[in-house]
């Protein structure tokens, strides 16, 4: 039986289990097992809207459908996300690794059931800590720059979600830029092909509120993007900040210089600092 810590990785919006390959073989290679999971609203647990494939396309039609991921919530996928880390860890806790907009769902989740996350490693990744909702970081100063949310092509009171089309040729550019801005063409076309149109509102809409007892008893690690597009650099020091005025202990930070996705243009790198944190957290364990 293997004794590592197991690991489970979290995708962001409109991403899914896929974009966590690279890693997964990484991490394999240091002996760490991992596992990556599909949030609900995304990958095998988000259809598309029937728009979305439509033929003829209608853009009215993509603008107005209700995405079937409306009902999802931060605490509903941290609740499915609960049950699929008590599979994975067989009784044992893991080690939650959240990028984007998982970070909100891993926040939820170390709030609600700390005794299942034996740390918490945020990748570029919105940590709404302080009552705010992840919406509310959107309007902050330490996000002006972000090349993301021009992409947003229906309005999410609409339809339930954060909706994007991916599949429009003339948009290729800017998603590339806002998502993969150091990772080659190919890679990049490949991933834009995976990506699922809706990111559910209902996560970032939510506010959340932790407690030092529970969210912050858990182990804080922080790995930052310095050339983000989508989340800027300035707002990930910003939730560093609030992380550590609510925890135990201060946030361990990796910096990479990379674009919004490390997964797919640095894996071995994050692999070292998600492995670097299993190392820690295994010697506390000992110690303990």
């Amino acid at each position: 039986m293997n004794n590592s810590l197991p690991v489970v990785l979290v995708h962001g919006f409109w991403h899914g289990s896929w974009c966590w390959n690279p890693v997964v073989e990484k991490l394999a290679g240091r002996g760490i097992l991992s596992v990556a999971v599909d949030l609900d609203g995304h990958g095998l647990c988000g259809p598309a809207p029937r728009a979305r494939r439509a033929r003829p396309f209608d853009a009215q039609a993509f603008a107005t459908e209700l995405s079937p991921g409306a009902t999802v919530t931060a605490s509903s996928a941290a609740a499915s996300l609960a049950e699929r880390i008590r599979t994975i860890g067989g009784g044992r806790p893991c080690l939650v690794v959240a990028h984007s907009m998982g970070g909100v769902v891993a926040t939820a989740l170390a709030e609600h059931a700390p005794e299942l996350v034996a740390g918490l490693v945020y990748v570029s990744a919105l940590a709404p800590v302080n009552g705010e909702p992840a919406a509310f970081y959107s309007t902050c100063p330490e996000n002006a720059g972000e090349k993301l949310l021009r992409l947003v092509g229906a309005d999410p009171a609409v339809v339930g979600a954060a909706r994007i089309d991916f599949d429009d040729p003339q948009r290729r550019d800017q998603i590339k830029e806002a998502f993969y801005g150091d990772i080659d063409d190919r890679t990049a076309d490949a991933a834009i092909a995976l990506l699922g149109s809706d990111g559910p509102v209902g996560i970032p809409a939510e506010e959340l509120t932790v407690t030092a007892q529970r969210y912050g008893s858990v182990p804080h690690a922080y790995v930052t993007c310095a050339r983000d597009n989508a989340l800027p650099l300035a707002l990930q020091h910003r939730f560093i900040k609030e992380i550590d005025a609510v925890s135990a202990a201060p946030t361990a930070v990796t910096e990479l210089d990379s674009s919004h996705s490390p997964f797919l243009s640095q894996p071995a790198a994050l692999a070292d600092a998600i492995a670097g944190t299993v190392s820690a957290l295994t010697s506390l364990r000992r110690v303990a």
